[in-house]
């Protein structure tokens, strides 16, 4: 069964909840806006249905089945845990989870108002996650190296997004991560994919982070890099100071990793807008205004 053969509905999100899960069968289900890897379905109100969709294997999935339980009750915001496993069958050849519901907007669809609460709690939440991981615990596949591996990926990016005008100071902050030392330190526990549609607001600040299938154990300069991707403008130095922990290198390669994630955005928003498959039109304001912040310093 291709990705174009499988068409997830509410009634194949029922019917497996019948078969695997028949307890929760009788709950309102709706689907939720977004998702690239894995689609969303509301489940009542206080848990989602994650339908594998365009993820080609089970891993990311698997991995946070296997994880995020170990991570959440440390962590200070909401994190989606997982409830229940719906397995491969017949009707649905996919995995999928049963996880709680993180309440709150995502922040491509809102907005940061309360700038200094939203810095102090990004930090808060990184410092808990950014503990020495076990040695069983995953590698990064696509992300996680050293800027200067990332070369490729953020030509592409800049060739295809950046405007003339802009193109040498975005170029001149890359270089300067790209020059940055190594992370020395034991591999710590990186979410890995700190972007607006993988964090949510309630009340003008952060209230929950999702989507960790990108998990993983290495340099959190590509956390850090969240400083610039999600919050607002000028608190970035906030951040940093109630972080506490992050040396000139790491804030270094974190900005050139923020001007990659940047860059990505603004082209997925630009797929978005020419209706390509995949984009998000959502993304492109957002990676334009990150880029400015991160040309700001």
């Amino acid at each position: 069964m291709t990705d174009a053969e499988i068409k997830i509905t509410a009634g194949l999100v029922r019917d497996l909840l019948q078969e695997q899960h028949p307890d929760l069968a009788g709950l309102a289900v709706r689907e939720v806006t977004g998702g690239w890897g894995n689609q969303m379905w509301r489940l009542g109100d206080e848990l989602v249905v994650r339908m594998q969709r365009m993820d080609p294997t089970p891993d990311l999935q698997l991995k946070e089945r296997r994880w995020l339980p170990v991570l959440a009750p440390r962590l200070p915001l909401p994190v989606p845990t997982p409830v229940r496993f719906g397995e491969p069958s017949a009707r649905f050849p996919r995995h999928w989870t049963v996880m709680s519901w993180v309440h709150g907007e995502p922040l491509d669809y809102s907005s940061i108002s309360r700038s200094d609460h939203a810095a102090d709690t990004l930090a808060g939440f990184l410092k808990a996650l950014h503990v020495e991981a076990p040695v069983d615990a995953p590698i990064g596949k696509d992300r996680g190296d050293h800027p200067k591996k990332c070369a490729d990926a953020f030509d592409q990016f800049f060739h295809t997004v950046v405007r003339d005008g802009l193109a040498d100071d975005v170029r001149a902050v890359w270089d300067d991560a790209v020059a940055a030392p190594e992370w020395e330190g034991p591999p710590l526990w990186v979410h890995g994919d700190l972007h607006p549609a993988n964090v949510v607001v309630s009340d003008g600040t952060l209230s929950g982070v999702i989507d960790f299938g990108d998990m993983f154990a290495g340099d959190p300069a590509w956390d850090l890099a969240a400083a610039w991707v999600i919050l607002p403008a000028g608190a970035t130095s906030r951040f940093f100071d109630a972080y506490a922990q992050a040396d000139e290198g790491t804030i270094q390669r974190a900005r050139g990793l923020a001007a990659l994630k940047s860059l990505f955005l603004m082209l997925m928003g630009q797929n978005g807008d020419q209706g390509l498959p995949g984009g998000k039109p959502t993304w492109g304001p957002a990676g334009r205004a990150a880029l400015d912040r991160v040309l700001r310093g």
